[in-house]
């Protein structure tokens, strides 16, 4: 994809004073120069453009607000005075895997005043004899060369991120939890007292069921007296009958 149509892309309806951030890895660029770029993206933080093929960075436009830019994997030589004219604010510039190969080609990147980290990795000149005394020495606003200091100190995460772009995006996820930390609370509420309705809807009905489990079971007992008596009374009954017909045959005999 050419570079013009993946810009258009990642436009996404917006328009270019709208975006802060365009990356534009690996898409092809013509004849080794950046298009379809233009100032309009004049609030523009941080801008990729990652194994594209660029030759030159003669024709970036001015972009007043940019504070990253990446431009690794490229074949990129020289041609580094432009920079400064056109990037006033950029403070992280990474040029690893370019043609660079002397200290001499960096000589343009003093009068970017806001640089503080640059990255050289897999070019040419990182091999020369005290190459990061040198660079420091040149450019003495650099706090980090290749990701150290001159102690040899790693950068922080912090440190290696733009500010701005990051504490943007931070302060939009904060923003996205707390709208939701709200809803959140009020379903957990919710589901709390659900589950309270459910446990007393079950003791509830364990103390019905028991109730009537009781009360049958003391009917059936009941029931079960109730026929007990009624046999004694015909068991008693039975016996005073047969006894008065023992006494009628008694008076029957004497008479006889």
């Amino acid at each position: 994809m050419d570079m013009k149509k993946r810009i258009h892309l990642e436009l996404r309806n917006r328009t270019p004073p709208d975006v802060q951030e365009l990356v534009l890895d690996n898409c092809r660029s013509n004849e080794g120069k950046i298009e379809g770029l233009t100032g309009e993206f004049v609030n523009l933080e941080f801008l990729s453009l990652i194994n594209v093929g660029l030759t030159s960075v003669l024709n970036i436009p001015k972009l007043p607000n940019l504070k990253k830019l990446e431009l690794s994997d490229n074949r990129i030589s020289g041609g580094l005075d432009v920079l400064a004219e056109k990037l006033p604010k950029l403070t992280h510039l990474n040029l690893s895997g370019n043609k660079l190969k002397d200290i001499g080609t960096l000589e343009p990147l003093k009068k970017l005043e806001s640089l503080k980290s640059l990255d050289l990795f897999n070019c040419e000149v990182t091999n020369l004899n005290d190459y990061r005394e040198s660079v420091f020495k040149l450019l003495p606003q650099l706090t980090y060369l290749d990701v150290y200091d001159q102690e040899d100190q790693e950068a922080s995460d912090s440190d290696a991120e733009v500010d701005g772009v990051e504490d943007e995006e931070d302060d939009e996820e904060g923003e996205e939890e707390e709208d939701e930390d709200p809803e959140e609370e009020e379903f957990d509420e919710e589901e709390e007292e659900d589950e309270e309705d459910e446990v007393e809807g079950e003791d509830e009905d364990e103390d019905v069921s028991g109730e009537e489990e009781s009360f049958g079971h003391d009917g059936e007992v009941d029931e079960d007296e109730d026929e007990d008596e009624e046999d004694e009374d015909e068991e008693e009954s039975g016996k005073g009958e047969k006894r008065k017909r023992e006494a009628d045959d008694e008076g029957e005999e004497e008479e006889d």
